[in-house]
């Protein structure tokens, strides 16, 4: 019975270690101040790609290029130490992953990746009240009943006028 105790709890002190162990390793990684920050982190052609680091310390500008995008530049933002820089990805490019690369002075060189997918639909979206592409028949309808809001309106005011000089 004292051998299954003790071996109960050599294993879950094992386990302990085993879950334990890719949270050390993941500290031996560059610190979020020495990492580069991509939004959206999924975007599509024709869209901004903003790009902030910490990593620049006291620095207030820094180089920035996207193998899509180009060469952008980096500012400071309202937040001190922080760089803030945009670029556009141009219509057009084909889905798929984009390399970003910050240069910072002296010698400070971060690269990251993110993810371009195919244009985000846009327009109305079918919610059962007819196709999204029948915006035509839609407007008028719409119009029509504005119209008829808007006489309702009239008659009863001119109702209320007359019934205040009687």
């Amino acid at each position: 019975m004292r051998n299954t105790r003790i071996g109960a709890g050599v294993c879950l002190a094992v386990g302990c270690l085993a879950i334990a162990a890719p949270a050390a390793g993941a500290a031996t990684e560059p610190s979020g101040e020495q990492t580069i920050h991509i939004s959206p982190s999924r975007t599509s052609p024709g869209s901004e790609v903003t790009v902030s680091t910490r990593a620049c310390g006291k620095e207030t500008y820094g180089k920035g290029t996207s193998e899509a995008g180009g060469a952008f530049h980096l500012f400071e933002g309202e937040r001190k130490g922080t760089l803030i820089g945009v670029f556009e990805i141009p219509r057009g490019t084909e889905p798929g992953t984009d390399t970003v690369t910050v240069k910072c002075p002296p010698r400070i060189k971060m690269t990251d990746t993110y993810e371009i997918v195919e244009r985000a639909p846009s327009g109305g979206v079918d919610a059962g009240f007819g196709a999204p592409t029948d915006q035509g028949t839609q407007l008028a309808a719409g119009s029509v009943l504005l119209a008829a809001a808007a006489a309702g309106g009239v008659v009863r005011l001119r109702r209320r006028t007359a019934a205040a000089r009687s």
